[in-house]
C-alpha cells in the first residue's frame, strides 16, 4: 500500500527537529509533503517565500519529499494533495494535549486521514522554532539545532531588526 501524507507546519524557521522528522517520515511514506502554513497572525520572521526556499534547500536530497503552501483547513489541503496521513512531532508531554486535540478534531472533520505521531531525536527534543528566535535575537548559539543555511538567514534577518 502506498501512502501520501503531509507534515504540516509553520516552519519559522526550520530546525534540525523538523529535519530530523522529515528524513524518518520520508522513509515511511511514499510521498511526504512538507505543508508551510501561511498564517500571518503567528507574525513569522521569515516569509512563506522564504521558508519555502530553506525547506526546499534541506530536502533536495530526498526524492519523495516536495514542500508547498497552503491556508484554511489542514484537512482540506490534505485531501487536495491526495494525502491520507498527516505526520506529527511531539517534543514532550507539553505537546501531547495540544497535537491529541488537533488529531481527533482533524479525525472528526476527515476520518479517512490518519495522524503519525513521531518523536524527534532526543537531541532536539527541546528544540522549538520560537526557542531558537528567541535565543538567537540575544545573541546565543543555536549550532547543532538549526542547519547552517537557517543560521546564515537568521543572522541575515535578526541583525537587520
Amino acid at each position: 500500500m502506498s501512502v501520501k501524507a503531509l507534515y504540516p507546519g509553520t516552519f519559522d524557521p526550520p530546525t534540525n527537529g523538523h529535519l530530523d522528522l522529515i528524513q524518518r517520515g520520508s522513509k515511511l511514506f511514499e510521498h511526504l509533503t512538507v505543508a508551510i502554513l501561511k498564517n500571518p497572525v503567528k507574525n513569522p520572521l521569515f516569509t512563506v517565500e522564504e521558508r519555502v526556499e530553506m525547506l526546499r534547500d534541506l530536502t533536495k536530497s530526498l526524492g519523495n519529499v516536495s514542500v508547498a503552501t497552503f491556508d484554511g483547513l489542514m484537512v482540506d489541503f490534505a485531501r487536495q494533495q491526495g494525502a491520507t496521513a498527516v505526520l506529527r512531532g511531539i517534543r514532550a508531554i507539553s505537546d501531547y494535549e495540544h497535537e491529541f486535540q488537533m488529531a481527533l478534531m482533524n479525525r472528526r472533520l476527515a476520518p479517512e486521514i490518519e495522524t503519525v505521531f513521531l518523536q524527534p531525536a532526543g537531541r532536539y527534543s527541546f528544540v522549538s522554532s520560537r526557542m531558537v528566535k528567541e535565543v538567537f535575537s540575544f545573541g546565543g548559539d543555536v549550532t547543532g539545532l538549526v542547519p547552517p543555511n537557517v543560521i546564515k538567514r537568521l543572522r541575515g534577518r535578526i541583525s537587520s531588526i
